[in-house]
């Protein structure tokens, strides 16, 4: 592409002659950032974006896994590796991590991520029976409990067929459906929303010097060119969300820069995910080496999310992003009740 708009995302209740709803919801634009590659930029009114781009980033989205787009959603992350970096495996264990997700879900998480395999700067992959038998049983036993939606953290179809039956309803793939030829077309067949994010590299290497032309519009033209690839291949717009990649193949810098402009994925038409939850520069920024740590970076990190509009967080600390989410909403309305 050679021509972006980025909305320049507002809120509060007197919108303005001329405002544009950000995605169907509380949050409005009555102008962006128009980007071009040459590095010239300048604000335009809203009324010049052009179309269908414009009804892209004010239309509402469609549900997702069962899930209504209308207000932030929180996605618990649930790691069944010994080697997350994160928790350095806490949850490896069944009962653990089954317990784990039950509580995650009682602490208002709206869907949760459950992955076999590590994805942390120089992991190795894992065996695709190996993965099987982390994640499948877990899913199997959260099913049996509650009907909240399960994703699927993977880049294998064998692994996404055995999490769909157990219970999985939702496909997130770190390598963007470009690691499993056959990932995506399971996903078609069996009509399963899915997760496509950026990455640099692999994780055994994307940390290795990642450099761009630009970051935040090399990953939006990655994403275009994946999203209208699952569209060929039978998987509806409104059944793909999209993921920048926050620490994919990223520096601090460039984390930050996507984060700043994040309201530019809207232009693609599909709910965005944020997936920043105790990155490392997260713990470099606020001073917080150890990520069990970074809880309050990333809840400010989540809330900068939501405030341009984000759908889906993908977060480790449900109870507390959930806690200050319903601050944030209450601050916004200017009053307790929606």
């Amino acid at each position: 592409m050679s021509d972006y708009f980025r909305p320049l995302v507002q809120s509060g209740p007197a919108w303005p002659r001329g405002a544009l709803p950000l995605v169907g919801g509380p949050l409005w634009f009555t102008h962006a950032e128009h980007l071009r590659r040459d590095g010239l930029a300048r604000v335009v009114p809203a009324e010049e974006i052009p179309e269908p781009l414009r009804t892209y980033l004010s239309a509402p989205r469609l549900p997702v896994a069962g899930m209504a787009m209308e207000r932030p959603r929180l996605m618990g992350i649930l790691n069944t590796t010994p080697d997350s970096f994160s928790d350095g495996g806490l949850f490896h264990d069944h009962q653990t991590a089954v317990a784990h997700g039950r509580a995650m879900i009682a602490a208002g998480a709206d869907i949760i991520d459950v992955g076999g395999e590590s994805t942390r700067p120089g992991a190795e992959t894992v065996p695709e029976a190996e993965e099987i038998a982390r994640v499948a049983p877990v899913i199997t036993a959260l099913r049996a409990e509650a009907p909240t939606p399960i994703s699927i953290d993977t880049r294998k179809a064998g692994v996404a067929r055995a999490a769909m039956q157990a219970g999985a309803n939702l496909i997130n793939d770190v390598a963007g459906f470009t690691y499993d030829p056959w990932l995506a077309p399971f996903a078609a067949e069996h009509a399963l929303p899915v997760c496509v994010m950026h990455a640099q590299g692999d994780p055994a290497t994307m940390q290795k010097n990642p450099r761009y032309d630009n970051v935040l519009l090399d990953v939006f033209d990655f994403l275009h060119e994946r999203v209208q690839t699952l569209i060929a291949l039978g998987i509806p717009r409104g059944r793909i969300v999209v993921d920048p990649g926050i620490g994919f193949g990223k520096t601090a810098d460039h984390n930050l820069a996507l984060l700043n402009g994040i309201s530019l994925f809207h232009g693609l038409g599909c709910p965005v995910l944020l997936g920043a939850s105790r990155k490392r520069f997260i713990g470099t920024i606020g001073n917080a080496p150890e990520p069990r740590d970074r809880m309050p970076g990333s809840v400010a990190v989540a809330l900068a999310g939501m405030a341009q509009g984000v759908q889906i967080l993908r977060v480790h600390d449900v109870a507390e992003t959930a806690s200050a989410m319903a601050l944030w909403q209450a601050v916004q309305r200017g009053r307790m009740t929606g």
